[in-house]
């Protein structure tokens, strides 16, 4: 029989009007369960996302020995030290999550045990290369997987553990392209190198994992676009903690755009992560000419965190060029969203510098302007990027979410001011990051059902 499948109903709605607070971010939330883990005694962390993606990177360190209680979108953790990870029994599986799978290769590397990383059908698809090369430069034995490209591997990882007398050497290391799982991933293997450990991007990427150290006490020192980590200044070694979770500022993504499209809408978000690695989406909305107001009353956080509310209201939006490398990274997740914005701002829309969303959960690229198209927009695909030609009406569409979650939720706030009934087919993969998002959005105002068929 085949199995049941979840999909979204959508109409047009009337104004979005309201307060929300979308799930915790997952990049912190993994970060969180790691540090908590690696460190000596109880933490207990709340606002974690719900998502499959933060479940799969608890799951994998209980299978190591960890004590990991959870507890609706909280968790209790008792560490065992750096040295205290367990051989597992069976192989790691990291779901769909990419930054799981990254960011566990770092520590199990430095292992003295075997241990195997697997995920779903599209973790499957993803290169793993820019991790495998440089671990291996500092004297890890790991392997990939043959998969669609000749040369290049993919999941599963085989890591092979150090053998007897064995350790991690130093490293400094140009990534090719600014990759915050690639840094964390070499950062958390420093931690048990002989030797420093240095990364020199091209551009920024994310930096929880650097501000998460600090706030522990481990000396961590960032000079422009080189981070080192240094084992012979200050302690590798840290107590348990407390720590709530900030909004997702990619899940808030979605309700900042919604309130900017739909007609009438204002919508505040409260307690948002407003890292500045992580606000591009931010500079764009203000780009295209939307009233944004962002509130930082709420301060920073335990993990050294920026906190703020953010209102946007609906208003008329304007087409922008969304190009700048520095810009991209610091937006690379929420592309397919502002895509929609996108769609009802007036001009064309030009997205470049963007060929990562390739080898995201989907082409994202390819399915964005095959979505776009379902629902009338005026779009050309280019290899790194697309054209999108706004301001035209809308027209409802079937659309499937190719099993990426920004690709389904995408197309329901597509559907909100589309004409006629929208559905999104395949919409249980938006349960890797953002459970809540239709209740949420019904609360704001919303004509959107899950349906189970």
């Amino acid at each position: 029989m085949p199995q049941p499948v979840k999909r979204f109903r959508v109409r047009p709605s009337g104004p979005l009007r309201g307060e929300a607070r979308v799930p915790g971010d997952k990049s912190i939330g993994h970060r969180a369960l790691i540090f908590a883990s690696l460190a000596e005694g109880e933490s207990r962390i709340s606002g974690l996302s719900g998502g499959l993606d933060n479940l799969a990177t608890a799951d994998a360190f209980r299978a190591m020995g960890i004590d990991i209680q959870l507890h609706g979108n909280a968790a209790r953790v008792s560490g065992k030290g750096l040295r205290g990870l367990s051989a597992p029994k069976r192989p790691l599986d990291c779901g769909n999550s990419g930054t799981t799978m990254r960011l566990l290769s770092g520590i199990l590397v430095a292992q003295r045990f075997p241990s195997r990383l697997i995920g779903d059908a599209s973790l499957t698809k993803r290169p793993m290369d820019r991790v495998i090369q440089p671990l291996r430069m500092r004297g890890a034995h790991l392997d990939g997987s043959a998969g669609a490209k000749k040369g290049v591997l993919y999941p599963p990882l085989y890591i092979h553990g150090l053998k007897p007398g064995e350790s991690l050497r130093e490293l400094v290391y140009e990534t090719p392209v600014a990759s915050a799982q690639v840094k964390s991933a070499l950062l958390l293997s420093g931690l048990y190198a002989d030797g420093l450990t240095q990364v020199i991007e091209p551009g920024p990427s994310r930096d929880h994992t650097e501000r998460m150290l600090t706030a522990l006490g481990v000396s961590v020192e960032r000079d422009g676009l080189r981070v080192t980590l240094d084992p012979s200044k200050g302690k590798l070694r840290w107590r348990g903690f407390d720590l709530q979770v900030p909004g997702d500022p990619s899940s808030a993504a979605f309700a900042v755009v919604g309130a900017a499209m739909v007609p009438g809408s204002e919508v505040t978000v409260r307690g948002v992560c407003v890292n500045e690695t992580r606000t591009g989406f931010l500079d764009v909305v203000k780009a295209m000419g939307l009233q944004l107001d962002i509130d930082e009353e709420e301060g920073t956080n335990a993990s050294g965190e920026r906190v703020a509310a953010l209102t946007t209201r609906n208003g008329p939006a304007r087409a922008t060029e969304i190009e700048d490398e520095a810009l991209i990274v610091r937006l690379i997740d929420e592309i397919p969203v502002l895509a929609a914005l996108a769609a009802v701002a007036e001009g064309k829309t030009r997205i470049r510098g963007a060929a990562e969303l390739r080898v995201k959960e989907s082409d994202r690229i390819a399915v964005m302007v095959q979505t776009l198209r379902a629902f009338g927009v005026e779009c050309e695909e280019h290899p790194d990027g697309m054209d999108i030609v706004g301001g035209r009406p809308l027209r409802a569409a079937t659309v499937e979410s190719h099993h990426d979650h920004r690709i389904a939720m995408t197309a329901a706030l597509l559907g909100m001011i589309a004409e006629g009934e929208t559905i999104v087919n395949d919409t249980d993969c938006v349960g890797t990051s953002f459970p809540s998002f239709v209740p949420l959005f019904r609360q704001l105002g919303a004509d959107i059902v899950e349906e189970v068929v």
